[in-house]
């Protein structure tokens, strides 16, 4: 089993700096997710990045960008399954508080699935930026693209997905805060509000 970080493009929300550079009590959330893979893994993962400049931000990382660039998440989902390669479990890079337990978890729930995705209580329902995924997805990921679907979770219908009910993933922390995104210096402010009191208790 693989790990990736979907690092993206331009981080136009956050003023166009690289938001998983940015410091949650103190360390990088790249740094945060990169000892929680191999805490869980056993090895660092891989990085998924567009930026020229990201083979600079952790040099012992391997990376690679996009196959097919200008697809958004998807894109950078289709790449990890592919480059990783899958089974990989794949991690947004704006993500700071995404445990080891976690990654573990989802991991070891893709046994008997294409893809194994949280409950998240958000609009999606699941998280797909924080999920197990095999090989086969990654001919579905292609097909979902080749028909113009963008979409994180476009590809599902093509595949067995199996989900970690929400009341499973309550067990590694508040599902609101597991699956926090930094998009903004406003999100910031606020993950560093939660990792002090996370701290504190």
């Amino acid at each position: 089993m693989q790990g990736a970080i979907l690092a993206g493009g331009g981080a136009t929300r956050f003023g166009g700096g690289p938001k998983g550079l940015q410091a949650v009590g103190g360390v990088r959330i790249l740094d945060r997710l990169v000892a929680a893979f191999e805490t869980a893994l056993g090895a660092p993962p891989l990085l998924v990045a567009n930026d020229p400049a990201a083979l600079a931000w952790l040099p012992r990382l391997r990376v690679v960008p996009d196959l097919r660039p200008g697809l958004g998440a998807a894109g950078g989902l289709h790449t990890a399954v592919l480059q990783a390669p899958a089974p990989v479990v794949c991690v947004a890079w704006d993500m700071p508080f995404i445990p080891p337990a976690l990654i573990r978890a989802l991991a070891d729930g893709l046994t008997g699935h294409d893809a194994f995705l949280p409950e998240s209580g958000n609009r999606r329902g699941v998280e797909p930026l924080c999920a197990a995924y095999g090989p086969a997805a990654g001919a579905a990921m292609a097909a979902a693209l080749d028909a113009g679907d963008r979409r994180a979770i476009g590809f599902h219908d093509r595949l067995n997905v199996g989900i970690l009910p929400l009341s499973r993933v309550a067990q590694f922390g508040d599902p609101a805060t597991l699956f926090f995104n930094v998009n903004t210096t406003d999100d910031l402010a606020e993950a560093d509000r939660r990792w002090r009191l996370a701290s504190s208790q």
